[in-house]
């Protein structure tokens, strides 16, 4: 037994020898040489490439935070394992960044790209295209002229109410519903105008879609479009359901009716996130023009819009009130000074 014992031992040690005199061919030479390979490789300093470095340039922040979880060791060996271990990720974030920012085709981007955009961007697009800037009086022109004669706008227009009436009002939010509604209402006036043109008033309009609209009230009870399936009227748009659903006196500078004695049809459409603003600028800009308000030696004469509507202003002593509330300084100093109103007036002439 002490025989075997012996025999054995030596094999042992003579193993690693006699399997590398047999040469790079044996088994165990080639294992050992593998796993040497693969020692080498995972402790072989990393290249640091251009994109590492940029990287680190990009997210100093991010780098520090992720180095400040790998715990250094001072032997050398360990070095290039750290280095991975705050690369790799700072990389694969640039990538993912660059993915998002540049609209890769991946879900983020496109709901990026889908909230961006206006449901009224064609709407905007002919309000810039066909109004003018305000004239010596504050009064902006609409060239109906201009936008009758072309097909593609006229075209345009058409399709942005056809996209209205697919929308259904009841999943906007409020402030969504009183731009879309204001918006509508401006739409469909251009397109009445535009089907009658020319004519000196709105009032004188006859046809709107090959129906009969002209009438000793106006045309408004009579152009009518579809919302989500249901007939509305330009009445009901602004008197049952802007004024109504969204009481508010500043509802009055949003709906424009194609006349000079109007609040400005400003060059851009209504958004939700900018049309309480924007009103009130509209408000001021109206006040302050001959079309709002004039100062005479009986006392003031205003707009009829004060009159027709004077309960949304909480009534005449609210429409004097409102209106010193945006009152330049010498229509302030008038107010202050006494000055009542005394008389209403309107201009229905078409604002071309």
């Amino acid at each position: 037994m002490l025989r075997s014992a012996l025999l054995l031992t030596a094999g042992l040690v003579l193993l690693p020898v006699t399997s590398y005199a047999q040469g790079t061919n044996c088994p165990l030479h080639k294992k050992m040489e593998a796993q040497k390979t693969v020692q080498t490789a995972e402790l072989s300093p990393v290249t640091v490439t251009q994109t590492a470095v940029q990287a680190s340039k990009i997210l100093p922040s991010r780098q520090s935070a992720a180095a400040s979880t790998v715990p250094f060791k001072v032997e050398p060996s360990l070095t290039a394992t750290t280095e991975r271990a705050v690369d790799a990720p700072i990389i694969q974030l640039v990538q993912n960044e660059a993915q998002q920012s540049y609209g890769s085709g991946t879900k983020d981007s496109k709901k990026a790209v889908s909230l961006s955009a206006s449901p009224h961007a064609d709407w905007t697009s002919i309000l810039q295209k066909y109004i003018s800037a305000p004239d010596d009086v504050g009064l902006t022109h609409f060239n109906y002229a201009g936008l009758k004669a072309s097909e593609a706008d006229t075209a345009k227009l058409q399709g942005y109410i056809q996209s209205l009436g697919a929308t259904n009002p009841d999943t906007l939010s409020r402030d969504e519903a009183i731009a879309f509604y204001a918006n509508l209402y401006n739409a469909l006036t251009i397109d009445l105008i535009i089907q009658n043109y020319p004519l000196a008033s709105i009032r004188k309009a006859k046809l709107y879609n090959g129906k009969k609209v002209s009438g000793i009230a106006g045309p408004w009870k009579k152009v009518k479009t579809k919302i989500n399936g249901q007939t509305v009227s330009l009445d009901e748009v602004e008197h049952k359901i802007l004024r109504v659903k969204y009481p508010s006196p500043y509802v009055h500078y949003m709906v424009n009716c194609a006349s000079v004695g109007c609040p400005n049809l400003l060059a851009k459409a209504w958004e939700a996130n900018s049309y309480d603003a924007q009103r009130k600028e509209a408000a001021s800009a109206y006040i302050n023009s001959p079309r709002g308000v004039v100062i005479t030696p009986k006392g003031l004469k205003v707009s009829s819009i004060y009159k027709w509507f004077k309960e949304d202003f909480g009534g005449k002593s609210g429409v004097l009130k409102h209106i010193r509330e945006y009152a330049d300084a010498d229509l302030a100093a008038a107010i202050d000074g006494g000055a009542k109103i005394v008389d209403y007036g309107y201009d229905w002439s078409v604002n071309n």
